[in-house]
This record gives structure tokens, sequence and C-alpha cells, in this order.
């Protein structure tokens, strides 16, 4: 689905205008995007199964929920949007935490050029609540061992979304801290 979203620029900042997803796609301009990692107080978390028709990494484990920030919303509001939309549940705003800004430059083909700075939080999710896949973005929904997710990323799984070390490790850490694992 096309959205209008807020450009930004090479820093991060809102620079006031705004064009399509898929424009600024096509065209490389930076945008906010949000990610969701939900994890367990039994030191799961929970990845998702991308979907087959997903036109960058189909049927590869990413992160919980993901998604792009509409023009003028607030970063949090979308956070909560995207985990009601791709796994059904409805979250509390005050209980998402914010741990990071990533920034992030990946030519996928010559028209999709993702520029984006990604807002990504923490939610502390039971395994009991029922989640219900988005069945157009979303082909499964798992809850994994933190060690087995780990060990993923430092295997560079070829199942899981290819990422940036740093990216997971900053995940990682912040999840077992809140642990204390």
């Amino acid at each position: 689905m096309d959205e209008w979203v807020d450009i930004l620029d090479a820093s991060g900042s809102y620079t006031g205008t705004s064009a399509l997803k898929s424009e600024a796609h096509r065209l490389g301009l930076f945008h906010p995007t949000v990610h969701v990692w939900c994890y367990n107080t039994k030191g799961m978390i929970l990845l998702q199964q991308r979907g087959a028709q997903k036109q960058t990494f189909p049927l590869k484990w990413d992160v919980s929920v993901a998604g792009h920030v509409g023009a003028g919303e607030d970063l949090a509001v979308a956070a909560v949007r995207e985990v009601q939309e791709e796994i059904g549940v409805e979250i509390v705003l005050s209980h998402l935490e914010k741990i990071a800004v990533f920034k992030t430059e990946k030519r996928h083909s010559k028209d999709l050029f993702d520029r984006e700075f990604t807002h990504t939080f923490l939610y502390e999710l039971s395994e009991h609540v029922p989640l219900v896949k988005q069945a157009s973005e979303v082909e499964a929904l798992q809850w994994f061992t933190l060690s087995v997710f780990e060990n993923m990323a430092h295997e560079n799984d070829p199942m899981l979304v290819p990422n940036s070390q740093n990216r997971y490790e900053v995940v990682i850490t912040e999840i077992r801290s809140r642990l204390q694992l």
C-alpha cells in the first residue's frame, strides 16, 4: 500500500516535505520507520517471517513488527498502530521503550533504494497473548529464545534478514538488561 511519508535530511531532521512511500523508495529519500521488538519475561523474542510477496527479503525472519511512519504521525503512535496491524495486539503506548535510532541506506534494485531512520522500540509482551498475523504482510509469527536469536544473528543465518550486527547486538543487550540475563 502506498502512503504519504515525511521526508528527512541526511541527519534525520524533518524537512517539512512529504512524498509517497513509493517515490521516497524510488528516489532514495530519507524517511522515518519504526521497529518494535517484542520479548517476554522468559527470555524469548517474537520474530515474524516476512510474507512471500514482500519486495525485500521474502520469507526471512525479521523484527517482531516493522513499518513506515505516516506523514505527520507521531513515532510511538505509528509503532502502536503497526503492532495492531501486523500481529493483532493492542499495546499500551506508555509501555513502549525507545532504545535507538538506526540510519539505513540499502539499494535493493534500481527502483528501490531504502534510506530510513528506524526508530527502534522494545515491548514486553506475554507469550500467552493471542497473535493474529496480517496475512498480506506476515507469513508466520514465532517465539525464539534470546540465545537462539543471538546465534542466528552471529552466524549470519540465511533465514534471518541480513542486518548490521550492531543493530541486533543493541536489541539483544537491551532485552538482556531488562531481564538480567
